[in-house]
């Protein structure tokens, strides 16, 4: 059996986790006589977290993969029923629950990057229309599905624009910012997928070589991150983050449970194959992202028929090591006891 080699850089799964979490967003056009945006129903999302595969996406490792499965899975639904429909928009409360009954676990053993985007409040909108998210392909393959994704909470007196957190249970540690506005660009290139030109989230490891360093040089912002699944379900993962004029990308195996192990396994050659695939050239000239206030819309908007709007969810869980980005910086108990669940549910499984 293939001895296994765990990860000891920068834990870039770990980072692009909570980029995945879902949040509100204004994309709608001026003077146009569409919604502003698609509500998805509670129901379309727990329908959409069924359709993926034998992993776990409680895990940290997974849950980059879980996020794009999901949002890939809704915005093609809503492609098919209108290619030219408003943007999608996904309530964070709405995810969590739907998340919570799909894994089949109580609040308190959620993961901690759920728990936090619950928290905050951090609602997604998707926009899925092509024209809206590339201008044109410079090199490399043209994408079969490209998407804008904004991540983002409501501006409100006292709020923070920013809140860090440590995640103790990657190897090494990692302390994770996520600013108030998170945007990045996704493309499924056929085979392989791509989370371009992503801003608003930074991380460093706390602990080892790279702690030492990056308590030098500061958080590193992550750039972009290539992704691709081999036949059995292993995930293949190539990052680049940045800090002024230092870059580092690292590859890694990321297995269904969520064990991550830096580079390749060996004697995988169908592995090689995918790492080439994800390392291709690719330079694309994306349409500017739109502007506007980030307000949470009161009503829904262009419901699918037969669907009905969820009361919202709060949470009550606050036993997490939090700083919020204020002078104050407040501090809050920490319980890393719950803060991931490594373990496989018979409710992901095929």
């Amino acid at each position: 059996m293939t001895r296994r080699r765990y990860i000891r850089g920068l834990n870039l799964a770990t980072v692009l986790v909570c980029l995945f979490s879902p949040d509100p967003t204004r994309c709608g056009e001026a003077g146009a006589s569409r919604p502003m945006y698609q509500v998805v129903s509670r129901q379309e999302m727990l329908e959409a977290m069924r359709q993926i595969g034998d992993y776990d996406p409680t895990a940290t490792t997974n849950g980059a993969r879980f996020q794009w499965e999901v949002v890939f899975h809704l915005a093609r639904q809503a492609w098919e029923r209108d290619p030219r429909g408003a943007p999608l928009f996904i309530d964070s409360g709405d995810w969590f629950l739907a998340f919570m009954e799909v894994a089949g676990l109580t609040e308190s053993e959620m993961p901690l990057y759920a728990r936090l985007t619950h928290e905050h409040k951090q609602h997604m909108d998707v926009e899925y229309r092509m024209d809206r998210v590339v201008r044109k392909v410079i090199e490399g393959p043209a994408p079969h599905f490209a998407l804008n994704v904004r991540i983002w909470w409501e501006d409100r007196p006292g709020k923070p624009d920013r809140y860090t957190y440590l995640d103790t249970l990657s190897t090494p540690h990692l302390r994770v910012t996520n600013r108030q506005m998170i945007t990045y660009r996704l493309l499924d290139l056929g085979g392989w997928f791509i989370c371009d030109r992503i801003t608003g989230i930074t991380g460093r490891p706390t602990s080892g070589l790279l702690g030492f360093i990056f308590r030098i040089i500061g958080d590193g912002h992550l750039i972009h991150s290539r992704m691709a699944i081999s036949n059995d379900g292993l995930q293949i993962i190539r990052g680049t983050s940045k800090k002024g004029f230092m870059k580092m990308t690292t590859t890694a195996t990321i297995y269904h449970d969520g064990e991550m192990i830096k580079g390749l396994p060996d004697g995988r050659s169908d592995l090689l194959q995918l790492k080439k695939r994800i390392k291709q050239t690719l330079k694309v000239d994306y349409v500017e992202l739109p502007g506007g206030n980030l307000e949470k819309p009161e009503v829904p908007v262009e419901k699918p028929k037969g669907t009905t709007r969820e009361e919202p969810y709060e949470p009550t869980d606050k036993r997490r090591e939090i700083h919020d980005g204020t002078q104050q910086g407040r501090r809050r108990a920490v319980d890393s006891s719950v803060s991931v669940v490594r373990r496989r549910h018979p409710a992901f499984l095929e």
